[in-house]
This record gives C-alpha cells, structure tokens and sequence, in this order.
C-alpha cells in the first residue's frame, strides 16, 4: 500500500465514527456508511453524529453515506463496525463492491449463534479472497475522539493486514499493536462484555474493591480458559485485548455492559434494561452462546454459569454468589505450569 489510502468504515455507531475521524484526520480519503439514509444526510451537513458522538465534529474530508456502493468501490481497506446480528448480511453485500486486494478488518465485538462464529470467521466465509484482520481493544469512542492516549490491537495472519492498519489508524494520541492470534483476540473483545454484566451489578449490589480484584481476575481465568479449548493462545489474554479491555469494560459506566449489569443489580428486569438502553449490549447476547459452547466443551466458567442462571433461571443472586464462594477450590494460575515448563527449554 501506498502513502494515502482510501478506506471505508461501515457502521455509524460511536465507535465507527470514532475511527473514521482518526483516517481521515491522518489525510486518507475517507467513507463512513450507515444503513439509515436520512441519519447518513445529516451527520453529513451538521458535521456531526448527534445520536452517539454529540459535540464531536466530524473530521474535514470525512464523508458520511448510506450509499455502500460509492463507500466501498475502490477502496484499499474497509473497517466492518456493525452488530454481530447484521455482520453476516453486510458483509455479504460488500462483496460485488471490493476490489481484488481489500483489505476488511472487523471492530464487531460478538458471535454469531449458528455454529458459534466469530466476525472474522464471517468474512472468511463471505469474503474468501480477502485478507482479513480483527482489531480490538481497552477503546471507549468517547475517549479516542476526545483525543485521550489509547491503544489498540489488530490481530491477523496476514503482516500485510497489520503493518496496513497500523499505518493508516497512527496518531499521536492512538495506537495499534500486532497480533497473530485472531481468535484469542476477538474472542477477548467478546467475553469480556459477560464480564461487564456481572462487575456492574457487583458495584450495584455494594460490592468493595475485593470483590471487584476477585471478579477481574477470575474473569480473566475463564476467558483464557475457554480460549484454549477453541484454540486460542490464552497469553493472548495478558494484552490489551484481553486483560486491557477487560478492566476498561467492568469498571466503567461507559460500558454499555456494565451500566446493564448495575441497573440489574438494583433490581431492574433486564427486558426493561436492553430495551432502555438504546445501543446494543452484545454480553446479553453473547452470554447464551458461551454458556451454550462451555458446557458443550465441558469448560468449567462458573461466573458465566452463575449470571446466567440469575438472567435466565430466575435463581437469587444471594444463592447463586453462595454456591460460587463455597464451590470447588482451585489453582490460581493454571497456566503457571506451562510456563515454567517453557523457562526451562
């Protein structure tokens, strides 16, 4: 690739257009295209996304669009920032618009239920002749366009793919870090949103800054677990797609996880919850699927267990927390073993 490129992000969520002002700030031409027609016109003349990114002007050169045809054509890479519930249906029309050498990488933080796939598992299958890449992160939008110092992870088999992103998303106040493990990665920025429910409805409850060191690093456990068993590196965990986003999403009411999880803690039904909230909050979603693969696999994730049966089950929180403390003790660190294996080859 050459110096500037022409790229397109697809979604006009906060964190779409979050990273379609960071390329075009960085003198890419740059698209950035929503299904919702009239929305597109008028973040195009107001300059500004009034629905997620209220205040924050749009950058010069940035064209917004709901034309995926004009958006995509010609285009040297294509960030797909839509919800896992439309990714597959999007990434399908993108494919007559591509030309032979794009490059799409996936923001999505979820899994398809059918066959448990992640994002970039969809693009593989709709858009096979393409490299493909994941980026993801510790990345409220909010944060990124109010020009906070944040880091990021894109995650690729392909050095093409991550030496392309890093050069195009750059900036003083951003930056991307390489990966090779796309499945440890993306599976982070999906699981750690169950993680999300359960801390906010901790700090709900009462909970102290024990509980909360217990929740974070026991989350942690289950997710490196369950990552290995779908053959994943669980060092991939130790990154800023795993333990970075992990403490960014369950200690913060930016997330929209952890404010469903606390308005749960206070009681609030969580029909009520997702239906008030406005944007999507994938944890609810991706809970169902990991409960359902953890027990299919034979995981042991009692924190996933334990939210779903209060969500689901309609089983007391008191009960639930109960059986967690007084349940089966064991290592703290399983990879430890490993790893002194490995310090000694």
């Amino acid at each position: 690739m050459g110096n500037k490129q022409q790229v397109a992000v697809l979604g006009g969520g906060s964190f779409g257009t979050a990273i379609a002002n960071i390329v075009a700030a960085n003198g890419h031409r740059t698209f950035l295209w929503m299904r919702d027609k009239d929305n597109a016109l008028r973040c195009q003349s107001a300059r500004e996304n009034e629905r997620y990114l209220p205040g924050v002007a749009l950058t010069d050169g940035l064209e917004v669009t709901a034309e995926l045809e004009r958006a995509v054509t010609g285009t040297d890479l294509v960030f797909v920032s839509i919800p896992s519930h439309s990714f597959r249906a999007v990434a399908r029309q993108l494919r007559p618009y591509l030309k032979s050498d794009a490059i799409v990488v996936s923001t999505a933080k979820g899994i398809e239920p059918e066959g448990f796939t992640l994002m970039s598992d969809i693009l593989l299958e709709e858009l096979p002749d393409h490299d493909i890449g994941v980026l993801s992160g510790p990345n409220f939008a909010k944060e990124i366009v109010a020009k906070q110092h944040t880091a990021s992870v894109i995650a690729s088999e392909s050095e093409r793919v991550c030496q392309a992103v890093q050069d195009i998303l750059r900036s003083e106040t951003f930056r991307v870090y390489a990966n090779k493990d796309r499945g440890g990665v993306e599976l982070g920025g999906a699981l750690k949103n169950i993680y999300a429910i359960i801390c906010g409805m901790a700090a709900a409850m009462g909970a102290g800054k024990n509980t909360q060191a217990m929740l974070l690093t026991r989350s942690l456990a289950e997710m490196g677990r369950f990552a290995a068993e779908m053959g994943a590196n669980p060092m991939t965990f130790l990154g800023l797609a795993g333990v970075g986003d992990l403490i960014l999403t369950c200690t913060s009411d930016l997330s929209r996880n952890y404010r469903v999880g606390y308005q749960l803690g206070k009681g609030e039904p969580l029909d009520a919850v997702v239906s008030g909230l406005g944007q999507v909050a994938e944890g609810v979603n991706t809970l169902h699927q990991v409960k359902q693969k953890a027990d299919e696999l034979g995981v042991y994730m009692p924190l996933v267990s334990g939210l779903y049966s209060i969500l689901f089950e309609r089983r007391a929180v008191a009960d639930v927390v109960r059986e967690l403390m007084l349940g089966e003790q064991s290592n703290d660190v399983e990879y430890s073993n490993n790893l002194e294996h490995h310090s000694k080859l």
